[in-house]
């Protein structure tokens, strides 16, 4: 008798779960992609720069209430939010120099993280309202 064994998968991202649970989770995906998107947007529009505190704000939301989302669609948005913000910081201080040296070059740089900032926080938000998970 030969016995096989077969390893345990996580939960796949379409786990169904019970509606007040994800009512929960949907209200912190959007608080959190409210709070990204004020930021993003402040970034982009001379002398209404949003305050870093909101978006620290939202990136411990998103810390926080990520375990509880474990295994379903919804996580694929916390980890998407965070990734988003990692990069642009990476980004940002990558750029940093060119503020010092070149101005016009480092307002173009981040300029352009800004948009795609903004884009990441918009195509993500839209695929929460679809209740559709996000690339890993």
């Amino acid at each position: 008798m030969t016995q096989t064994f077969e390893p345990q998968t996580p939960q796949s991202p379409d786990v169904i779960l019970d509606p007040q649970r994800e009512a929960s989770l949907r209200s912190v995906g959007v608080i959190s992609y409210v709070l990204h998107a004020i930021v993003a947007i402040g970034a982009l529009l001379p002398g209404v720069q949003a305050s870093i505190v909101l978006l620290i704000v939202a990136v411990i939301v998103d810390l926080v209430k990520r375990d509880e989302a474990a295994g379903t669609w919804q996580a694929t948005h916390f980890s998407w939010r965070l990734r988003s913000v990692l990069w642009c910081g990476v980004l940002y201080v990558v750029t940093l120099p060119l503020w010092f040296l070149f101005i016009i070059p480092g307002w173009i740089a981040w300029c352009l993280i800004s948009i795609w900032f903004l884009y990441r926080i918009v195509r993500g938000w839209l695929a929460m309202n679809d209740r559709r998970p996000m690339p890993v």
